[in-house]
């Protein structure tokens, strides 16, 4: 399809000139589709592997618990200026693990995202099984890489709760794909029209 409107637009651009060869106007055709084809992968993989980088940002030592502690602490304090140790403790326990689910939630829709567009069939057909895969390597390495922070530790729990994140947004895509085709199908204005995730 994509080559189709390209031969189009080049056939309308060119046809009035019989000097120029067929050759180069397949040779201007392949350039464009090379182009858009690029373009196209950076914006699916990019935000992706943008958003791996930051994962693995947050586990260095400007993330440990001591320092996140400085932020949480403090304000917990200034909303709730009679809570006690144990109530802060507990908080900031929840708060760094809701921040592990939604982290690794983002990760999964991302990869679905880009996986469901990719121009490889097998990823376009698994993506579900191809993103639960990134997520599990990506959360192993991730505590793997924290083992050697002095203030972090790697922990196996840490990976299931990353997991479960993920399959959050995993599934997350999964519903709101569904919900999007079904709309296209019984939509009202009789014309489908399509959504970009």
């Amino acid at each position: 399809m994509l080559r189709r409107e390209c031969e189009v637009r080049w056939e309308a651009a060119l046809g009035g000139f019989p000097f120029f060869p067929s050759t180069l106007i397949r040779r201007a055709l392949r350039l464009e589709m090379e182009t858009r084809s690029t373009r196209e992968r950076i914006w699916r993989y990019a935000p992706l592997i943008i958003w791996m980088a930051l994962i693995l940002f947050a586990s260095s030592n400007e993330f440990s618990a001591i320092n996140t502690s400085r932020v949480v602490r403090p304000l917990l304090l200034w909303l709730f200026p009679n809570i006690t140790e144990e109530s802060i403790r507990l908080t900031h326990f929840l708060v760094r693990k809701a921040a592990h689910i939604t982290e690794y939630a983002i990760l999964g829709w991302l990869a679905a995202r880009a996986f469901t567009g990719s121009s490889r069939e097998f990823l376009r057909q698994w993506w579900f099984l191809a993103g639960l895969l990134l997520i599990v390597l990506h959360s192993l390495l991730d505590e793997y890489l924290q083992s050697f922070v002095p203030s972090r530790t790697g922990s196996l729990y840490d990976s299931g709760i990353d997991i479960a994140g993920g399959l959050i947004g995993l599934i997350g895509f999964a519903y709101a794909r569904c919900r999007a085709a079904g709309s296209v199908r019984t939509g009202s204005s009789g014309h489908e029209e399509s959504r970009n995730y």
